[in-house]
């Protein structure tokens, strides 16, 4: 059995120790999917650069939706980091999304799904990047696992320690302002590995997608955690 496996396994036989990600209700709430491939033909590479342009759009799309969450695939193949240099240019730049992103207001609070400790955290402060970010390990009866956190308040930094226990369902951090979170819309960017590779503070959310495989074998789909 690999660790896929293992973890859907566990979640499946543990359901009273996963918790939230964000406040949300099953049986009420609806969730907007937001498409960011090519096929969306609503946003130029003008709204994406313009900062403001690209929340108004978030915003406006949610509004009209009345959905409390927009919600961004994983391994969605994605034009939208055409806006930053960060992931690359020419024959092949990095493109396929790794983790699932919750599109909501800032100060929407973070909560974490599953009890661990704090691995890393850091402010991935460039333009298109990550911004403040928080790293939880989780130890699931012997399978490591953990959870990235990305495009949060710089609040959410304070007061934390590596190796800090967290407990499920604890409000860990909040949705970032575009002004602190790498310059995106309001979201959270959730994600999940089996192995950090030796990073601290930071994991690509992000990569070619000549890399898939590769990623995919480290990077779960987060909505086995998530559960929507």
């Amino acid at each position: 059995m690999d660790k896929h496996q293992l973890l859907q396994q566990y979640l499946e036989n543990n359901p009273h120790k996963k918790g939230k990600v964000v406040d949300i209700d099953l049986q009420h709430d609806c969730f907007l999917p937001l498409d960011f491939t090519d096929q969306n033909q609503e946003l130029t590479l003008q709204d994406l650069v313009d900062t403001r342009l690209f929340s108004n759009w978030v915003e406006a799309k949610l509004a009209e939706s009345g959905c409390r969450y927009g919600i961004g695939g994983y391994l969605e193949h994605r034009t939208i980091y055409g806006r930053s240099n960060l992931f690359g240019a020419g024959k092949e730049p990095r493109r396929l999304h790794l983790g699932m992103d919750i599109w909501s207001p800032a100060g929407t609070p973070v909560y974490a799904p599953l009890q661990g400790t704090v691995h890393s955290f850091h402010d991935n402060d460039h333009f298109g990047d990550y911004g403040p970010t928080i790293i939880l390990q989780h130890d699931l009866d012997g399978l490591i696992l953990y959870s990235l956190y990305g495009h949060l308040s710089r609040q959410s930094l304070d007061g934390l320690a590596v190796g800090q226990s967290i407990a499920m369902d604890q409000q860990i951090a909040s949705f970032g302002t575009s002004a602190e979170n790498g310059q995106w819309p309001p979201h959270l960017h959730f994600q999940l590995m089996f192995d950090m590779e030796g990073m601290w503070g930071d994991y690509p959310g992000v990569c070619r997608y000549s890399e898939m495989e590769r990623y995919r074998a480290n990077v779960p789909d987060p909505a086995l955690v998530l559960g929507f």
